[in-house]
């Protein structure tokens, strides 16, 4: 088996990986960047080489371009369709890419890893969130990007968090407006977000002026709003089993082809986990973090963290934090002493800190209701092995003492998705079960391949 040997392996071409990678390369590293896409941009900027000039995504959009340009033009190697499924402390990185029909695999051994595996979205078990016709705005959103397509018939948006008015004034704009907005931001999310306003009013305020921009954008589209929205429901045919009908909310329904879900984004641990770091419960942000220093470096010599895999931040922040691990990755493997990297540093720190500043305010704004985080008995908490919430419960009762307990009993985390779309909703119901601060309940412990392979994939990395 052939091992290549390299200084740098970002993992992720979002705006964090492909700062870090930009940066690193231009300071001398032998960097490589490893992206599961077939073209640099990651969630926020997916399919941003290939977008027509002028369409209906925005400036905010447009502004992943020179992050792309500049990645193509750095000295980095760029592996794009490729899917790291192992990491050995020692900085190996199993990787398997594929082309057409084929497969291949391929190791690397990296001094420095930096993980920039970016958000994904947090679940929102509400009942009939598994109906067809049921899926997130940010899968709405990808198809807008990657292919120009817009909901046909009936689409609501629900939930809460700045996507919602993003997505609705993107659709309108593609000539495709949602019929309704429901969002579920609670009076008393209001209440505590008032009194973090003043101190991000200033260092945040072209983020909250393009905040209220597209609100008011939304609101000159004519789509109806319905706010302080509770007991939100999807409603397939009377015989189950059937698309969606209707959705519904305490005080009202509509009749709906599609309903698009979102109540916020959560860091994408699913290798940070694996490797064994240590993570954190962030009560603010109702999400598992790992623990990182300034820098991103984590408590394992071969691995640091940026973007938004360390906690929410938005795409300014995440190309701040890349820049920094990257700096310090040079410093590490003695490319710029220490005194270098403190002074390119310095003014990547301010910004960062302009950029944090806007977080309380939206991490109280926007904080998920209850029944997102603990979903009632009869609704289902892993979809690929159709576990309910209630089956986690009676599992937690019957002695499982955490998440990784309640997969012998439940087989709950199991399936395709290894937990990344359950692990969340598991280790809250756990916790609310026992009645134990959710940090000593724990997350999942997920195992390689962090991704599904085939056994073809595998004989073929034992026969190179």
């Amino acid at each position: 088996m052939t091992i290549e040997r390299i200084d740098f392996a970002v993992i992720g071409a979002g705006p964090a990986g492909m700062a870090a990678a930009v940066l690193a390369a231009e300071l001398g590293l032998d960097t490589t960047l490893i992206d599961e896409q077939d073209a640099p941009g990651g969630q926020i900027y997916r399919g941003i080489e290939r977008a027509e000039p002028g369409n209906n995504l925005g400036a905010e959009y447009f502004a992943g371009l020179p992050f792309a340009a500049a990645l193509r033009q750095s000295g980095a190697a760029y592996l794009p369709g490729t899917a790291v499924w192992h990491i050995d402390p020692d900085g190996t990185l199993s990787l398997i890419s594929a082309t057409g029909s084929q497969t291949a695999s391929r190791t690397i051994r990296a001094r420095r890893i930096l993980l920039a595996t970016g958000a994904v979205e947090r679940p929102v078990p509400i009942p009939g969130w598994t109906l067809p016709g049921v899926m997130t705005a940010g899968a709405a959103q990808i198809m807008l990007k990657t292919a120009g397509l817009v909901p046909s018939g009936r689409a609501v948006l629900a939930g809460q968090g700045p996507l919602i008015w993003l997505v609705a004034a993107q659709l309108a704009r593609a000539g495709a407006p949602p019929a309704l907005i429901l969002e579920t931001a609670s009076p008393a999310n209001y209440r505590f977000a008032a009194h973090r306003l003043p101190a991000a009013l200033w260092p945040a305020r072209r983020a909250l002026a393009k905040g209220l921009g597209l609100i008011r954008e939304v609101k000159r589209a004519g789509i109806p709003i319905v706010r302080r929205v509770t007991g939100l429901r999807a409603i397939g045919g009377a015989r189950g089993g059937q698309r969606l009908q209707r959705v519904a909310w305490n005080g009202g329904e509509l009749p709906a082809d599609l309903l698009l879900l979102h109540e916020g984004v959560i860091p994408n641990t699913q290798i940070s986990l694996a490797l064994q770091l240590e993570h954190r419960w962030d009560a603010a942000q109702l999400c598992w973090r790992p623990v990182a220093d300034a820098w991103g470096a984590t408590a394992l010599p071969a691995v640091s963290i940026a973007g938004d895999s360390g906690g929410i931040a938005g795409a300014e922040a995440a190309a701040l934090t890349g820049r920094l691990a990257a700096l310090d990755a040079a410093s590490f493997l003695d490319k710029i002493d220490p005194a270098e990297r403190d002074r390119r540093a310095r003014p990547l720190r301010r910004a960062l800190r302009r950029e944090l500043a806007i977080r309380p305010f939206l991490d109280a704004l926007y904080r998920p209701p209850r029944a997102t985080l603990v979903p009632q008995d009869d609704i289902v908490a892993c979809r690929c092995e159709e576990v309910t919430a209630g089956q986690i419960r009676r599992a937690a009762r019957l002695g499982a003492q955490g998440p990784n307990q309640a997969k012998a009993f439940t087989r709950c985390g199991m399936g395709p998705c290894q937990g990344r779309i359950c692990g969340s909703i598991v280790s809250q119901v756990m916790a609310d079960t026992l009645r134990r601060p959710i940090q000593e309940v724990g997350a999942y412990r997920p195992r390689a391949p962090y991704k599904p392979i085939t056994l073809g994939a595998l004989a073929g990395l034992q026969n190179e």
